[in-house]
């Protein structure tokens, strides 16, 4: 029953460090986009902000499930190294919208406040959820 016990913290432990880490990296995403992303995505109904806010949440948890099982011992450790894992991820993720968004025609920032489904929306998308893969194989 201990053992039980202390795998459910742990367990708990690993889910507010995720949600934790999704939540900095919807911050980021508003912070890289013009306009409040709560307003474009449930007042305005945006779907290009909710396709980049979905692949960075997808990505987000991919680094950490990945962080999570390539933990060392001890609940501790395990936690920093996720934690670690999960910002390097959240800063690499925010280079590459950067990166697309200064290599190609117009501004990303400005297009996820377009009314109409912009293809440099799934452009954008896919490289949050690229670049999560990457360093999710890295970190195992």
């Amino acid at each position: 029953m201990n053992l039980l016990l202390i795998d459910a913290v742990a367990c708990l432990a690993y889910g507010v460090v995720g949600i934790a880490l999704m939540a900095v990296g919807y911050l980021i995403i508003d912070l890289l986009t013009p306009g409040k992303l709560h307003e474009l995505i449930w007042a305005q109904r945006n779907r290009n902000a909710t396709l980049i806010v979905a692949a960075n949440t997808l990505g987000v948890a991919l680094v950490v499930a990945s962080a999570i099982l390539a933990s060392g011992p001890g609940l501790l450790f395990g936690l920093v190294s996720t934690l670690a894992y999960g910002v390097i991820g959240l800063l690499v993720m925010s280079l590459s919208f950067l990166l697309i968004d200064l290599l190609t025609p117009g501004k990303l920032g400005s297009i996820v406040s377009e009314t109409e489904l912009h293809p440099a929306a799934w452009v954008n998308a896919s490289a949050h959820i690229a670049v999560a893969l990457v360093v999710a194989v890295a970190i195992s």
